[in-house]
């Protein structure tokens, strides 16, 4: 007999109370996480498997859950988030806790989701964007973009947290929005988030414009406020007062969100050259997966290989050419070695 010992009273504890201290006792998660958590738990676990004792879980019974939240109608974006979040608890009662022997949650892709593929503007975009915006906004899409910042963290940005020449910015904190608690200050989404990044000095220029008109001298005063009082910008009163829908549906970018400006500005650095590592940095991910992603997916250099069969292409058919119109009707013949 193989394996640890476990005591089968502790596996008759209900799935959904289990789960729930799970969240609360785990270290380390961010608030919007914790709602985020206690939402799936809440709509799509515990009505279906809460009540399920955590030794009596299976993986046939854990596949039928999910079969039955898809075929409801829940996006596979949320049941996968969803799975995972079981399987993380489930791995605590595995690995921690000792109360099972071995882990359900072992359906195939189902932790899989497909987001759909995002907008990329080009740079004239975004400066037609910050131009559609009120004054004191300008700024804020154009750190957004080509400092690859999350809307939390531009946000957050105070006077102290930028050069007085907008040479470079840095990222300490992050602004959430957590429902029942409003804004709060926190760290960024990840370790590497607190990184300090050089201003492209192309856009200098506006920030410097930025501070001196719209910043107050404090060095805790926010970059970006609203215009009555002075308070952290909310996202929701952000995109009514700037009216986001209507001018990215004007421009022809209907859909466009906030965050793919961040995502055009990944794409611009993917593309300038960038080590995987100093790609990491600059976006702020300590998981080098996401900057290999974008690398893949800009790289040129196939794009170049392509190109020059291409022109390969087009020199034998200007050769040919040349030969149909040799007054003698020759043809050279001559072979190419191969080597």
């Amino acid at each position: 007999m193989t394996g640890e010992w476990t005591d089968p009273e502790r596996a008759k504890i209900p799935l959904g109370h289990y789960a729930a201290q799970w969240i609360t006792q785990r270290p380390g998660l961010r608030p919007r996480t914790v709602e985020l958590y206690r939402w799936l738990l809440r709509k799509h676990i515990e009505p279906y498997l809460g009540g399920v004792e955590l030794g009596k879980l299976s993986t046939s019974i854990v596949r039928q859950w999910r079969s039955e939240r898809l075929m409801a109608g829940v996006s596979e974006s949320v049941t996968a988030k969803a799975y995972r979040l079981l399987r993380a608890v489930l791995t605590t009662a595995v690995d921690e806790d000792k109360i099972l022997p071995r882990n359900p949650c072992r359906v195939r892709g189902a932790d899989r989701e497909h987001a759909a593929e995002r907008p990329v503007v080009t740079v004239a975009q975004v400066f037609e964007l910050a131009n559609r915006m009120p004054g004191r906004f300008r700024a804020l899409v154009l750190l957004a973009a080509f400092n690859s910042l999350r809307w939390g963290e531009v946000t957050a940005l105070r006077r102290c947290d930028i050069a007085e020449d907008a040479s470079w910015l840095r990222v300490s904190q992050a602004l959430v929005e957590v429902p029942g608690r409003g804004l709060i200050v926190g760290p960024p989404k990840s370790r590497a988030g607190v990184r300090e990044l050089i201003i492209p000095a192309a856009i200098r220029s506006e920030v410097v414009k930025h501070l001196a008109t719209y910043v107050k001298s404090e060095p805790t005063a926010l970059l970006f406020s609203g215009e009555r009082n002075g308070n952290a910008l909310r996202r929701p009163n952000f995109n009514q007062r700037v009216k986001w829908t209507k001018v990215v549906a004007d421009m022809g970018l209907k859909g466009l969100h906030f965050h793919d400006l961040r995502h055009a500005g990944n794409i611009w650095a993917s593309k300038a050259g960038t080590s995987t590592k100093d790609l990491m940095a600059r976006m702020g991910h300590d998981d080098m997966r996401a900057a290999l992603i974008y690398q893949r997916a800009t790289s040129d250099a196939d794009e170049r290989i392509a190109d020059r069969l291409s022109k390969l292409v087009d020199d034998h058919r200007k050769g040919s050419t040349d030969e149909d119109d040799d007054p003698d009707g020759g043809s050279s013949g001559t072979l190419v070695p191969v080597s």
